[in-house]
């Protein structure tokens, strides 16, 4: 009924330009009565703590570009948008798409980006108000594909999408990507003990052996959110991330104001775990809570302990879902290791927009081989799982 209403999409270089009801309406519709959103990604408060702390912006290589589609002056639907002067803090990587499309004579950066920076969670890109599912998302594609063309841009690329957007975005046109992760999932367990029941004997033995020795490490573990975090835990916890950035990234990726600015207006959203020896943080995990999962997202330490990261970043985490009666923990991009932790292989999807024609050809043979060779890895990989043989049948 709605097929004949005129859709303005406008780019705003600033959160500031739109008012937080208006981007919130339709990042988390789900959120109006005061509970939480699916996830705190794409909220305006999370959204604008990278932009006013200088995570992006000038000299990061993420310029914001955010789309907003109104119709008749009433926002309905908005999308997280950055020009991209590099691939760096996306975690799909397309740097042989970068070499490929340069040696051959093309300019790849910038390109453009509808995705949360640093942050590869799955959630969704095209945030629309309800009722506007179809056709703000359809506008905000063809807004985001017109800006493209109109300045020569060689494609775009929408990550960590969810795989209902996948599908549509398939529909309109776009190449559609998928890529694995490893999740945990919560079977309405009591407790940790209880998840462990489902797991071979083997790695249930694994599994407690390691949290005892990481458990001894010489000190306590504690889980801080909401007003229970206080300055001197982003103190020590900027100083962790310092050291795993600069190994991982050549930098760190968020500025230390990003923490101050979170501290004001992402406490809620946040659990941060620390392991403390006499009072001293020596390691910690950063988590973001939604309303059905929990988000592992960094990890940093000043002192090396046997298990200690397994145990702070996979282990806590889900101890603290099923406190919470989160559905899911979403441990981060990569890490075969996961596996044998409870871990599964799971599906993401992202889809891509190409603007020459014999390069996005070129791209969508690639992107066929390897959705075949990442659904037979997963297939592989769930075979080699942890669980018992009785749980994965019921899996699938």
């Amino acid at each position: 009924m709605r097929d004949d209403v005129q859709i303005e999409v406008t780019a705003l270089t600033s959160l500031r330009a739109i008012a937080v009801e208006e981007w919130d309406a339709c990042a988390c519709p789900e959120a109006a009565d005061g509970g939480r959103p699916f996830d705190p990604f794409t909220t305006h408060r999370f959204l604008s703590a990278l932009e006013e702390s200088g995570s992006v912006g000038p000299g990061s290589g993420w310029q914001p570009r955010y789309l907003a589609a109104r119709a008749g002056g009433e926002v309905i639907a908005v999308a997280p948008l950055y020009a991209k002067g590099h691939s760096q803090g996306e975690y799909i990587f397309d740097h042989n798409w970068a070499h490929a499309y340069e040696q051959a004579g093309g300019r790849y950066y910038p390109k453009l980006q509808i995705a949360v920076p640093f942050t590869p969670a799955t959630g969704r890109r095209f945030l629309t108000k309800p009722g506007w599912e179809g056709i703000g998302r359809s506008a905000l594609v063809q807004g985001a594909v017109q800006i493209a063309a109109e300045n020569e841009l060689s494609s775009v690329h929408i990550t960590f999408c969810t795989e209902d957007e996948a599908a549509a975005g398939e529909e309109m046109g776009l190449l559609r990507r998928t890529s694995q992760q490893f999740h945990w999932e919560n079977r309405d367990y009591p407790d940790f003990e209880t998840f462990l029941t489902d797991l071979s004997s083997r790695k249930r033995k694994n599994i407690r052996k390691e949290r005892a020795v990481a458990q001894g490490f010489g000190g306590e573990i504690r889980a801080y959110t909401g007003d229970d975090l206080h300055p001197e835990h982003w103190d020590a916890f900027w100083y962790f991330y310092q050291d795993t950035g600069a190994r991982k990234w050549g930098q760190p990726y968020l500025t230390r104001a990003f923490f101050e600015i979170a501290h004001e207006c992402l406490a809620d959203d946040m659990l941060l775990i620390l392991a403390e020896r006499e009072g001293r943080p020596v390691a910690g995990a950063l988590n973001f809570i939604g309303r059905e999962a929990l988000y592992g997202r960094y990890w940093g330490c000043a002192e090396h302990h046997p298990f200690l990261h397994f145990e702070l970043c996979y282990y806590q985490a889900i101890d603290a879902a099923i406190a919470m009666g989160l559905r899911l923990v979403e441990a981060g991009a990569q890490g075969e290791h996961k596996l044998a932790r409870g871990y599964m292989p799971v599906t993401t999807h992202s889809l891509h927009w190409v603007g020459d024609a014999g390069f996005r050809r070129a791209i969508a043979n690639y992107l066929e081989a390897e959705r075949a060779a990442i659904d037979e890895e997963i297939e592989v990989l769930t075979e080699y799982g942890p669980f018992k043989r009785a749980h994965v049948e019921e899996q699938e």
